[in-house]
């Protein structure tokens, strides 16, 4: 399969280096018959209609609602290609979520670090039986009024859409991380150590069970078909 990885943005400090960019991160994820080619949609750089058999897109600093020259046509391209199987990871969920109808903002509760837990609410062909779900989170943003065309999939008291399944298209995204191992996760709050609420207390969650394999298998089978 043929996957074309929109990145949006890179690790800050040293962690792309130590820990290798957003990209490798997915493609350690979904394992190696997935051929990934990557586009850094901040150039302009975007994949070519029918080349690719899905679209993913990945997580940045940025937020949707900044005035910066590449979220628009990065909008137009996720509206535009209505067809493609799509999927949104953290900014990616974000800004899917703004570009088909939805709204994102700065949350009043502030940062999401560490491990979270979250129900999954409404059944889909590429889940399992599981009924929760562990996994790392790291945003500001979120989505705050739900776009059209959308069940809600996983849920929190403090991300109320963490996961989103369209009806009218081919897509699914979500808030959370599960291309985050713990040991890059610990490392990124450590990088944003005086900005996050309790960071020591966020990355002593990551050392319990995380379910990153399980969303990573979810992916692989939406984006397989």
């Amino acid at each position: 399969m043929k996957l074309a990885i929109l990145e949006t943005g890179r690790p800050p400090g040293d962690l792309a280096e130590r820990f290798g960019d957003y990209p490798t991160m997915f493609e350690r994820l979904l394992g190696p018959d997935v051929e990934v080619e990557r586009f850094d949609v901040q150039a302009g750089r975007y994949p070519e209609p029918g080349v690719h058999d899905a679209i993913l897109i990945t997580g940045s600093p940025a937020g949707v609602y900044d005035p910066l020259p590449w979220i628009g046509p990065l909008m137009e391209f996720i509206r535009t290609a209505k067809a493609s199987r799509m999927v949104g990871v953290c900014f990616g969920h974000q800004v899917m979520a703004e570009a088909l109808g939805g709204q994102v903002a700065k949350s009043d509760k502030g940062w999401g670090t560490g491990l979270h837990h979250y129900a999954i609410l409404h059944a889909e062909p590429w889940l399992d039986e599981a009924k929760d779900i562990a996994i790392p989170a790291s945003h500001q943003d979120q989505v705050v009024v739900r776009p059209p065309n959308t069940e809600i999939v996983a849920a929190s008291d403090f991300t109320p859409y963490a996961g989103l399944a369209w009806t009218d298209r081919p897509a699914i995204s979500f808030q959370f991380h599960p291309e985050f191992a713990p040991d890059f996760a610990k490392a990124l709050i450590a990088e944003r150590h005086d900005r996050v609420p309790d960071p020591d207390a966020a990355i002593a969650s990551l050392d319990a069970p995380n379910d990153n394999a399980r969303v990573g298998g979810w992916i692989r089978r939406f984006l397989l078909g």
